[in-house]
């Protein structure tokens, strides 16, 4: 790790990050507290931004991954980012507000209040995976709470880094959002920001986080990691198997919070598989079906080929819930899989699978399930199927993930009024709501002295008023 670290050290001669960074921190002093009215303008040009140019960003999208259906973008990129912009934006006078805090009797006749101020500059480090909606979520947290934004986008981005870059030109003074196409990492990641936020993978999370503490710079860490499905005897198998199709094979399962595998009642199995392939030939009738995302690259194409042959030469059973073709290296398309007699030993479940293949484990009783799940690294999401409170609650209090869904997938990641976020190796910090809001301030403590304070009465030189007051003060809980 030490090399990699080592990789990320600027060129600080020739850095336009660092010309922008420099900007950004003296418009900063020269404004450390943007007022609600900024901050609001701020907000209505990012949601004009994106309703303005909807099918333009929809297409750059569909151009990087290769195919993307447009329907897709505008519903789970455009729409969520916007209606999370207006959500900010209606919250945003209550959360700006300071609060009054509690003040002990000891200090009767002062005030104490936490003020809200924002920290400053934030470096966004985006994926490709959503590279919209996860840039305007954590961004509408960042502007609302008064801050200035750098962005680094994934160089699988480049035609949606393209356009957005000129949008924020067009939209915002690079002093107070600025959009960084082709950037290098190292000329960006050691900038000394006041707060970073990345999403990827945990292994390239835990070499931002080394870069950052050489300035001491909070992070935020969303890192995805293997989040597990339960499907418990009580819950209808093909409900279930519908809407665990959709959240999985959702952008052909490149998504963090997809369910990665998946516990199924051992006489249920057969029952599940069948329903899934009723479902997916409903949403994706064919491998060309232009709804049916495509693999980002040729890179993750050929792992994705690699995982299934290698479960397949450990002694898996893999079938196809498609018709027909089943890969097309040319629209580097894979049609969805599930997999059975899964071990341990098999590349599936070790990695994060990002594509679209789900493993499925045959389980007897829950506490097993429970005991696989918790002998694994602490996932980003935990999806339960189950209509019994007993079973739900059982399966929430002895595990911990990022967030959790019951009797659905995925759309706990698009709640503008929870916080989002992993936990242990799938993250740290959450953006969404106050918490993002909290996130991206100093929640800044003002303690205000009353004009006759008692401090006095316990100031040298100690003697017997002191003893008296003291014993006072122990013997009564107040």
């Amino acid at each position: 790790m030490n090399s990699t670290v080592e990789a990320m050290t600027p060129d600080i001669e020739n850095n336009a990050a660092r010309l922008i960074y420099e900007r950004q921190r003296k418009a900063y002093k020269a404004n450390p507290y943007p007022s609600y009215v900024e901050r609001k303008a701020n907000l209505d040009k990012l949601e004009k931004m994106m309703v303005d140019n909807q099918e333009a960003i929809a297409e750059a999208i569909s151009k990087d991954f290769g195919n993307r259906a447009h329907q897709e973008t505008q519903l789970i990129e455009l729409f969520l980012s916007i209606d999370g912009i207006r959500y900010a934006r209606k919250k945003l006078k209550k959360w700006m507000k300071p609060q009054r805090r509690s003040v002990s009797i000891w200090f009767a006749g002062a005030q104490n209040k936490v003020l809200p101020q924002p920290k400053g500059i934030v470096g966004l480090i985006a994926p490709w995976n959503y590279p919209l909606f996860l840039v305007m979520s954590p961004l509408a947290s960042i502007l609302a709470s008064g801050n200035r934004c750098m962005i680094k986008m994934a160089a699988n981005s480049s035609n949606l880094a393209a356009l957005l870059s000129g949008l924020f030109k067009e939209a915002f003074d690079e002093e107070v959002v600025a959009l960084l196409p082709g950037v290098k990492a190292s000329d960006f990641t050691p900038l000394p920001f006041d707060h970073i936020v990345f999403t990827g993978s945990p292994e390239t999370g835990k070499t931002i986080m080394r870069i950052a503490a050489d300035n001491l710079v909070p992070v935020t860490l969303e890192l995805g990691g293997k989040s597990p499905t339960i499907v418990a005897d009580d819950f209808d198998i093909e409900t279930a198997a519908d809407r665990i199709m959709q959240g999985k094979f959702l952008n052909a399962g490149q998504t963090c919070v997809a369910p990665d595998y998946l516990f199924v009642p051992e006489a249920k199995v057969d029952d599940f598989i069948a329903a899934a392939k009723k479902s997916i030939a409903k949403r994706y009738p064919e491998l060309a079906s232009k709804d049916y995302t495509s693999i980002i690259d040729e890179k993750s194409f050929a792992r994705l080929n690699s995982t299934l042959l290698d479960a397949e030469q450990k002694g898996a059973s893999i079938t196809s819930l498609m018709d027909g073709e089943i890969k097309d290296a040319a629209s580097r398309k894979i049609a969805p899989h599930v997999v059975t007699n899964t071990n341990d030993d098999m590349v599936l479940m070790q990695d994060e699978i990002f594509g679209p293949i789900l493993p499925i484990k045959p389980y007897k009783d829950l506490d097993e399930a429970l005991a696989f799940i918790n002998d694994g690294e602490r996932p980003l999401a935990l999806y339960i199927f189950s209509n019994n409170k007993t079973v739900q609650n059982k399966i929430i209090k002895n595990t911990l993930s990022g967030g959790v869904c019951i009797n659905e997938t995925v759309l706990h990641a698009g709640q503008h009024d929870m916080p989002f976020g992993g936990v242990g190796n799938s993250g740290m910090g959450h953006y969404h709501g106050q918490e993002g809001f909290n996130e991206f301030s100093k929640l800044r403590p003002i303690f205000k002295q009353f004009k006759y304070p008692a401090l006095p009465l316990l100031a040298p030189p100690y003697g017997k008023m002191f003893s008296t007051i003291y014993q006072l003060m122990i013997k009564l809980k107040i």
